[in-house]
């Protein structure tokens, strides 16, 4: 638990950072990914990333995220995680496939973590992924896209593309816009003014994912357990319903147990 006086350090220190990332130059942009966030680890020590690690939480997240790719992989899947953190999620599906990479921008996060030959870490210091063509068979992020710059993401996107076996797919899981801001600004601000840089619909993602070259694109429910295809025309038209309401309505109902479920971002892109 954090105090008061902590979480609005914490907001002015990520607002500050976010402010500077939002109004970058395009060319300064490439190395300054990684050197904010590490600037946040160091000046936010109690910062959720670094004080989650190693909890019962953070193992029930870990096990979660690996209940939402495991019918996904195979022994002889190549997987990578995007802005994969702690790395924890690549750790443990290292045994179980041929080899898992877990690309991130920050050396605070990935410097003691192990070494092995099902396991690799990529550190990019820009929106690119240094991996060859037609390596991956499933690319994987959690809560990761939000935080590119909006002008960067379709080039992350193309360089995912580009890594992906043909028939290869990209499986993306944001907290949607409509039930937002979901950084640290959400209880100061009405939009996202830390680190989420832009936040996302369901709607918002395929456009991006189509504009990046995915073949087919759809919304992904898992369901009693299972993985199910939800039609992206009713999707659609919920969130325009929600986009319409008055921001006092809409954020309660939104936020709302049922509200976060039926709008939760959860989109798949095949190559």
């Amino acid at each position: 638990m954090r105090t008061a006086e902590e979480l609005r350090e914490h907001y002015e220190i990520e607002k500050e950072l976010g402010n500077r990332l939002r109004h970058a130059h395009r060319d300064e942009r490439g190395a300054m990914y990684s050197q904010v966030y590490d600037e946040l680890f160091r000046r936010v020590p109690k910062h959720p990333q670094l004080t989650g690690q190693n909890t019962a939480a953070h193992e029930r997240k870990v096990q979660a995220l690996l209940r939402l790719v495991h019918p996904y992989l195979t022994p002889e899947t190549v997987f990578l995680e995007m802005g994969a953190g702690d790395c924890a999620l690549p750790l443990l599906v290292a045994p179980l496939i041929r080899k898992a990479y877990g690309l991130e921008v920050s050396e605070e996060l990935t410097s003691k973590l192990p070494k092995s030959d099902k396991f690799e870490v990529i550190l990019s210091k820009n929106c690119g992924v240094p991996l060859p063509d037609n390596t991956v068979d499933l690319a994987f992020s959690y809560q990761v896209i939000e935080h590119i710059h909006p002008e960067d993401v379709v080039e992350q996107l193309q360089q995912i593309y580009r890594v992906l076996k043909p028939g290869g797919c990209y499986y993306c899981i944001t907290p949607n816009r409509l039930y937002g801001p979901n950084d640290i600004s959400r209880d100061f601000d009405r939009e996202a003014t830390g680190l989420h840089l832009k936040e996302y619909s369901n709607t918002d993602l395929l456009k991006l994912f189509r504009s990046a070259g995915f073949r087919k694109t759809w919304i992904e429910r898992r369901i009693k357990g299972r993985h199910v295809a939800v039609p992206a025309l009713a999707v659609r038209l919920m969130e325009g319903a929600f986009e319409c309401l008055p921001w006092r309505l809409r954020t309660p109902l939104s936020r709302s147990f049922v509200g976060t479920r039926l709008l939760s971002v959860s989109v798949m892109g095949r190559k």
